[in-house]
This record gives C-alpha cells, sequence and structure tokens, in this order.
C-alpha cells in the first residue's frame, strides 16, 4: 500500500465541534492510538480505556515522532492538536477519511450476534470464495487481507476503527470484493464501526453476554441493533434469524433496508431447512427459498446450531446477489472452523472435543449435541468465566453444566485482575443449585492444566470430554500478563503422559 498523506485540517474538518490548536497543515501519514507503535508522521489517539487513558502517552508519542494528537483537552504538548468531545468517537471519521473511506470500494458485511459470529464468517468466507470473489475477513481468529492471513492475539474481535480503516484500505488496494467483519457488541457500542458503509448486516442470535459492560440486555440489544441502524442508513439488506427472540427484537431497526429472514422451523421463510438429519460427521438437510425446494445440502459441520449458522451464511450470499442453487452446492465443501468442534484423537478409547463455546447457551447447545453423539456414555466438561466479564452469567454456566453434563470440572479461564478461585466458586455455586455434588459430579482446580489433567484420569471408554471456553485463542490472561495457552496442544500432551499415541 502506497504511503497515505493528509493534512492535518482535512482530518480535522470531519469532526463536528473539532477544535485545531496549532499547524493545521502538518502533515499526517500514519494513525495510532499505542504510544509504543509511533512512527514518524503519525497522528496519536489518546484513547480513554478502562485500564490506560492515552492522555498519559501523549509526551512519549511526541518523543517517537508524533506529527499531531487527538486528545480530548488542550495538551502541553508543542505539537498540533485535534481537540473533540471524545476521541473515540472521533477516530473513527477521521482514519474513514485518512484511509480514503475504503467501505466505498469494498462491499462490507457485518455479522453480529452472541454466538456464531466467527462460524458464519468463515462459512461465508468460503461460499464467497467457492463463487469467485475475492474477500477479507476481520474476526476473532484471523485478519485475512486476499490470500494474506494473520492469526492475531489482540483478543479484540472487532479491532479499533483506525485498524478496521486501515485493513479495508488494504483490502481494497488488493482487489478484494467483499469484506466480512465481526461485529461485537462493544465493537459497535464503542463507535469502531460507525464510518464503515455496511451493505449486509447479519444476526445470528442475542442470548446472554457481556451484561457487565451494558448493564442490561436491553443495552446489550440497543448495541447489537446499531448495525441495523448502519445496514439501514445504506439501504443495504438485513439477515435476521427468524427463530431467535433475541434478533427478532432488534429487526425494528433495519429501517429502510431490506430484510431477510432465516429459519430451521418455518419452510416459508427466505431462507429455510427441514427435514434435519444429524449425524457424527454433519448434518444433512433441505434447503428452501421462500417455501421453494432448492437442493438437499450435505454439511460437513455438526449440530443445529450449526445448520443455522449455515442457513445465516446462505442468506448473505443470497443478499450478495448469488443463485440460492451455487450456494447450497458451495456449503457441502465448507471446511472446519478453528477452535470450534475441534476433535483429538490419539487412539484413546473416550473422546475429546476441544470448542470456543463460553456462553450460558452455547455452552448448552454444544453438550445437548455431544450427549446425542454419545448417548451410551457419561458427558465430562472442563469450563471457566473470564475475569472483569459479565459476573451474571458464571452461575448460568454451572448451572448449565450440572443439568446436562455427568461430570463438571470448573477451572480458570482469562482471570484477569479478578481472584481465580473466587470466579470458580460463583460458578460452582451455580453447579450446585442445579444440583451438582461437590467431589461427585463437581470437582475445581485452578489451574487449567490440572483441571484438563483431572478429567482425562476421569475419562473412561465411551465417554466424552468437552474442553470448552478457549477454543483457538492462544493465550490464558493472568493479571495483565497474556501466557501461552493452547487447548488442543495440551489436552495432546497430557494424552501422551497417559500413553496414547497419534494413530498410525
Amino acid at each position: 500500500m502506497n504511503k497515505r498523506t493528509s493534512a492535518l485540517r482535512d482530518l480535522a474538518n470531519v469532526v463536528p465541534g473539532a477544535r485545531l490548536l496549532g499547524d493545521g497543515q502538518a502533515a499526517i501519514t500514519g494513525i495510532t492510538y499505542d504510544s509504543r507503535l509511533v512512527q514518524h508522521g503519525d497522528l496519536f489517539a489518546a484513547l480513554r480505556g478502562a485500564d490506560f487513558d492515552g492522555h498519559y502517552y501523549v509526551a512519549e508519542a511526541e518523543r517517537r515522532g508524533a506529527a499531531a494528537v487527538l486528545v480530548e483537552k488542550p495538551h502541553s504538548s508543542l505539537l498540533p492538536q485535534v481537540v473533540v468531545r471524545d476521541t473515540r468517537s472521533a477516530l473513527s471519521p477521521i482514519a474513514a477519511e485518512f484511509f480514503g473511506q475504503p467501505s466505498r470500494s469494498v462491499g462490507a458485511i457485518g455479522i453480529t450476534g452472541t454466538d456464531g459470529k466467527t462460524t458464519t464468517s468463515y462459512i461465508v468466507d468460503h461460499l464467497f470464495r467457492s463463487l469467485g470473489a475475492a474477500t477479507g475477513l476481520i474476526g476473532t481468529v484471523a485478519i485475512r487481507i486476499g490470500e494474506r492471513e494473520e492469526l492475531h492475539s489482540s483478543r479484540q474481535t472487532t479491532p479499533e476503527s483506525s485498524d478496521i480503516q486501515r485493513y479495508l484500505r488494504q483490502m481494497a488496494d488488493s482487489g478484494v470484493d467483499w469484506a466480512i467483519l465481526e461485529a461485537t457488541s462493544h465493537g459497535l457500542a464503542m463507535f469502531r464501526l460507525n464510518d464503515v458503509r455496511f451493505r449486509i448486516g447479519a444476526v445470528t442470535n442475542i442470548t446472554h453476554e457481556h451484561l457487565d459492560y451494558h448493564g442490561t440486555v436491553e443495552n446489550y440489544r440497543r448495541a447489537k441493533a446499531k448495525l441495523l441502524e448502519r445496514v439501514g442508513s445504506e439501504s443495504g439488506v438485513a439477515v435476521v434469524n427468524a427463530d431467535d427472540a433475541g434478533a427478532r427484537s432488534i429487526e425494528k431497526f433495519a429501517g429502510d433496508a431490506r430484510v431477510l429472514r432465516y429459519s430451521s422451523r418455518d419452510s416459508n421463510a427466505d431462507v429455510a431447512a427441514k427435514n434435519i438429519r444429524r449425524g457424527a460427521s454433519g448434518s444433512r438437510f433441505e434447503i428452501l427459498a421462500g417455501g421453494r425446494h432448492v437442493a438437499m445440502v450435505d454439511f460437513p459441520l455438526m449440530g443445529d446450531f450449526n445448520v443455522a449458522n449455515a442457513l445465516c451464511a446462505a442468506s448473505i450470499a443470497v443478499a450478495a446477489g448469488f443463485d440460492i442453487e451455487s450456494v447450497a452446492r458451495a456449503l457441502e465443501t465448507t471446511p472446519p472452523v478453528p477452535g470450534r468442534m475441534t476433535r483429538i484423537d490419539l487412539g484413546q478409547p473416550f473422546s475429546v472435543v476441544v470448542d470456543y463455546a463460553h456462553t450460558p447457551d452455547s455452552m448448552a447447545k454444544i453438550l445437548r449435541l455431544l450427549r446425542e453423539l454419545h448417548s451410551s456414555g457419561r458427558l465430562i466438561v472442563v469450563f471457566g468465566s473470564a475475569g472483569e466479564r459479565d459476573i451474571e452469567k458464571r452461575s448460568l454456566q454451572g448451572a448449565v453444566s450440572a443439568r446436562l453434563a455427568d461430570i463438571s470440572v470448573i477451572t480458570s479461564e482469562d482471570p484477569r485482575n479478578e481472584d481465580a478461585e473466587a470466579i470458580i466458586a460463583q460458578i460452582a455455586a451455580g453447579a450446585r443449585m442445579a444440583g451438582a455434588d461437590e467431589g461427585r459430579t463437581l470437582f475445581s482446580r485452578t489451574e487449567r492444566r490440572d483441571a484438563i489433567r483431572l478429567a482425562l484420569s476421569l475419562a473412561q471408554a465411551g465417554d466424552c470430554l468437552l474442553l470448552a471456553g478457549k477454543g483457538h485463542e492462544g493465550s490464558i490472561i493472568w493479571g495483565r500478563e497474556k501466557l501461552p495457552w493452547d487447548e488442543a496442544g495440551v489436552a495432546r500432551e497430557l494424552l501422551e503422559d497417559l500413553g496414547y499415541a497419534v494413530p498410525e
């Protein structure tokens, strides 16, 4: 990508009420909000976060060569300054302007929901690429610009607005036709997606998550609804899960958007599935469009929730102009999604599955599916709940596990600065209320490796062990430190310690 340059005044002018102090002709050649990454010519955006306030790092940014700063109050720095009411909300239009409004050149697709965003994004990406489109992806697992992919460790599904606009510019310059973005409630509420011109927006479901940040379910839903408002403002297409009450509750915010509804219950929905047959290697279902039979689909991802994800992805493809018959054929070659329903097989006489499920609803769906597939054995689950996140869901997770699994081993997920044992105790309280028996069906281990080792020692022939909550993630957060972590790798190591080996 060629080096971009903008006059500071031109960037300040896109923010209503912004005050420009100093040289408005200062040449800006980049934008960053991390003082450690400042390069000569950058505009440094002083963002306020939960743990850090960028205003304290203006001097460091100046030392590193920043050309100007974006701040909420005049700073003693001698650098030119753009003073705004809220730096995070101002960063979005500034970044879009600096990078040349890239979402006017790339078709932007936003996918939001409590669960299913990543899987649906990967299915959409597969469909579009199979049908001849060049795609880019911004989400939980990776950032991909055309054929170039980078796994990222930021743990931020929806990056800051300046990163998003930069990625979109790279996509536009690389000839990408469609950009697929996972749109989290945090990302929507924190202005990161404000200046993306979404042509298509999809809602997979809205259940219980992130109330630590949003406060109420209503606020959480309202944050998700911002995606549909963005789509409506572009007279785009809103794709809504007609089977989910939470998704239906925000459909009204779609405004002038055309609405496509998908369902596995209502055969007359715009895109629907019926005659679903479930198996250990996937699902077979009949796909319909507006009540009309299209095809029988052998879909390689397991579970009813993945049938719903497939319908969402198919609806997005239809909204983008692809014919439903071609979409149905492409569904059959969908590849596995990193960290989702990953089986670990070293020849052990029981199943081990790694999955990212970390909400009460997603855990319930996975556990029900595994129960159906392993009805003759016991179901054991290892899981935890993130620190400094939704507290209410912890007891709910414990209750789900107690009701749907035979043995629950509660452990640490990402404690951050919370007391890991206190988090575990909150989960365990919910499990006991739902009937779990400490020392018989309920166990606790603070160290995640110890919890997995215990669960493996308890597993018998025919059982199924689910390792839930970490999935693809490459770290576990203790305090402010991200310690390397590979859930599937740890499971393999511990199975090898028990004497198992990769089958010949």
